[in-house]
């Protein structure tokens, strides 16, 4: 099943996947810094990496979904529901997620979370 998931790919999952990591890594910057400040543990960092290898994993998996439906017609549709729009658009959606992701989670290699 995973192998067919990666051959053929899932257009919509860099729509859903990646902001919802986004949301759970924004989260957990407002968490887990009094957490870093007491036990010296660049938690937050470590989420933040975790979190954008899973929104970078879901927009491969748009990615593959595009290429998997490459082909005379990339935007045709079938049974009304446009999965090649849908696919590019969740490749687009993680990239920017990803980054957004990365952006924050750079921060801790500046602040430890113990300021104040």
């Amino acid at each position: 099943m995973i192998a067919r998931l990666l051959r053929q790919g899932l257009p919509s999952s860099g729509l859903y996947v990646s902001p919802a990591a986004w949301l759970i890594s924004t989260q957990l910057n407002y968490m887990l810094p009094g957490v870093t400040c007491s036990t010296g543990m660049p938690l937050v960092l470590v989420a933040g990496l975790a979190l954008a290898l899973v929104s970078a994993l879901s927009g491969l998996l748009s990615w593959r979904a595009w290429l998997a439906m490459a082909g005379p017609r990339p935007f045709g549709q079938d049974e009304n529901r446009p999965h090649g729009f849908v696919a590019l658009l969740g490749t687009a959606a993680a990239v920017l997620f990803t980054l957004v992701i990365l952006l924050h989670a750079s921060a801790n290699l500046f602040l430890t979370g113990c300021e104040r």
